[in-house]
């Protein structure tokens, strides 16, 4: 009887549906899990934890005094600690805690993190006068400032130093922000405009046409740029002296007094001495920061902005451009192709290139696009360039077109897909009223599609906007020097280097210099990733369901 009712069971289907809702469950938990990790790690990041002081002795040796955040603590089987310090005494429990300290002062220690045995700290304290110095080079400072200088000269000391610091720094960064201004708008559009004197010159002389007028009148265009220049530099510099007018002297943990410019500090705070509303306020602005800024010190400080913004204009570049092919493509095979062994064998290779490896996709990109296509568009529109590339160096086009040639496919299938729920009867309907084939296409077939057309851009955004492979190939680097669109004609710089979140993220994990800095950065970055994606994701899920809505009535 028991037999026969498990039996009954299994022919009911149950345990397929529990199976399926335990498979979506565990996927579900093992997403949300993997998200909640690096929330945690990345935005934990940015607020302001405790500066701790210790005294920290290893047997047989002298104490010394350690300044740091406290960043991670494991344990450690004791065998292990023995095979990398004598100290360790043999007897005693198998497994010591240790944690890892991040001592900043990179420029004083060489490195920034220090392993240290939990059960060898002593006397730890948080005293409320440990300052916390965010530079520009060589990472934190941890230590106590001794005093402001202006010139060399001592303004403030003790007590007085710290209110004094707040104010000069402000000034500072009104200095640097107009630094960066005069650097990224005056400076570059003079640069521009003596790249483009130099190559109306070379065209000229190509062409024949470089005769004394022209030639007088480059020159008075070049010396008129080259006297802005001259004044901009000379503003440059005068800015410059302004910022490194002021310098502070801290002292470090083993005492040695350390002289900083405050024009290579970013941040500088008290941890210990802030309330939450302070570490609050801080979090926020140091959150920001990362968002709004671009990256400094290698790209294991700062923020990702320049990513962010390649990220979305490579991918709202590569859905206008593969959206169409692929909707055309659709609609050329499924409306107007005879169906026989010829479309079949194409449906067959479609299919085939959604799985092909994206670094293949990236070696065609740089040898066709970048190398083929590109050196011809030099040579025939831009000679005067050469041998310096145009197009025909890897940028932002590319990056773009190679994307598109990697989701085409996915829009292809979908859009398909689309067009054969669409009954017959609509089509007959259309053309019965006296409508025409072209037509009936477009005002009946491709926007009962368009839902489907929608889904296939989603999936070609989910898949395109994540990739790294290819881009190191055909256009994305570890630094661009500005961004893609500025106030100079053509106002978008299709040509142009640009910065990408997925390759941020390989760059800071695996080729910092200081691994262990870049890490939180490394799951920040991740999560902004994944909020990017899901947020273009989400813009294009509701233009969908919209066009659903729309037409709905005529689907039913």
């Amino acid at each position: 009887m028991k037999n026969q009712s498990i039996k009954g069971w299994i022919k009911s289907g149950a345990p397929g549906v529990w199976l399926s809702a335990g498979a979506v469950s565990i996927a579900v938990i093992m997403t949300v899990g993997l998200l909640l990790l690096i929330a945690v790690r990345g935005l934990g990041y940015f607020w302001p934890a405790d500066v701790l002081q210790a005294s920290y002795q290893v047997p047989g040796s002298p104490a010394q005094t350690l300044v740091g955040e406290v960043v991670a603590r494991e344990q450690v089987p004791r065998a292990r600690l023995r095979a990398t310090s004598t100290a360790v005494p043999a007897d005693g429990p198998l497994t010591m805690t240790r944690e890892l300290l991040k001592v900043g002062n990179r420029d004083v220690y060489g490195s920034d993190f220090v392993w240290v045995v939990a059960d060898w700290l002593a006397d730890v304290q948080a005293p409320a006068d440990l300052l916390v110095l965010q530079r520009r080079e060589w990472g934190n400072f941890y230590g106590r400032l001794l005093d402001i200088r202006e010139h060399g000269q001592v303004v403030a000391q003790g007590a007085d130093a710290w209110a004094e610091l707040a104010p000069r720094l402000e000034r500072v960064r009104h200095l640097r922000r107009a630094l960066d201004r005069l650097e990224a708008q005056e400076l570059s559009a003079i640069n521009r405009g003596l790249e483009n004197a130099r190559l109306q010159a070379r065209k000229l002389q190509l062409s024949g046409r470089f005769d004394a007028a022209a030639q007088a009148d480059l020159g008075a265009e070049q010396s008129a740029l080259n006297a802005r220049y001259d004044e901009a530099e000379a503003r440059l510099e005068a800015l410059r002296a302004q910022i490194d007018r002021d310098s502070l002297t801290a002292v470090e943990a083993g005492g040695q007094a350390v002289p900083i410019s405050l024009g290579q500090v970013a941040h500088a705070y008290r941890p210990n001495a802030m309330g939450p509303l302070a570490k609050a306020g801080f979090y926020c602005t140091q959150l920001w920061e990362f968002l709004s800024s671009g990256p400094r010190a290698a790209n294991t400080e700062g923020g990702v902005f320049p990513a962010i913004f390649g990220t979305v204009m490579l991918t709202l570049i590569m859905a206008v451009i593969v959206t169409p092919f692929g909707v055309l493509a659709a609609v050329y095979l499924r409306e107007y192709a005879r169906q026989g062994w010829v479309t079949r064998l194409i449906r067959v290779a479609v299919n085939n290139l959604a799985g092909v490896p994206s670094i293949v996709y990236g070696v065609f990109g740089l040898g066709f696009f970048v190398y083929v296509l590109g050196g011809s568009l030099d040579r025939l529109l831009f000679p005067e360039a050469l041998p310096a590339p145009t197009l025909g160096t890897p940028g932002l086009l590319w990056a773009s077109l190679t994307l598109a040639l990697l989701a085409v496919p996915v829009v292809i299938v979908a859009t398909e897909e689309g067009l054969a729920r669409i009954p017959r009867s609509l089509r007959e309907g259309s053309l019965a009223l006296g409508a025409t084939r072209a037509e009936t296409l477009f005002k009946v077939v491709l926007p009962m599609a368009s839902p489907a057309m929608m889904t296939g851009m989603i999936l070609a955004i989910a898949r395109a906007a994540g990739e790294v492979a290819p881009l190191m190939l055909v256009g994305v680097v570890k630094m661009a020097p500005s961004l893609p669109v500025d106030g100079h004609f053509p106002y978008v710089h299709l040509d142009q280097k640009i910065m990408h979140l997925g390759f941020h993220i390989y760059d800071v994990g695996f080729q910092s210099p200081n691994v262990e800095a870049a890490r939180p950065l490394v799951y920040a970055t991740a999560l902004l990733l994944v909020l990017v994606i899901v947020l273009l994701n989400l813009a294009a899920v509701a233009l969908r369901n919209h066009l659903r809505e729309k037409y709905k009535a005529l689907d039913s």
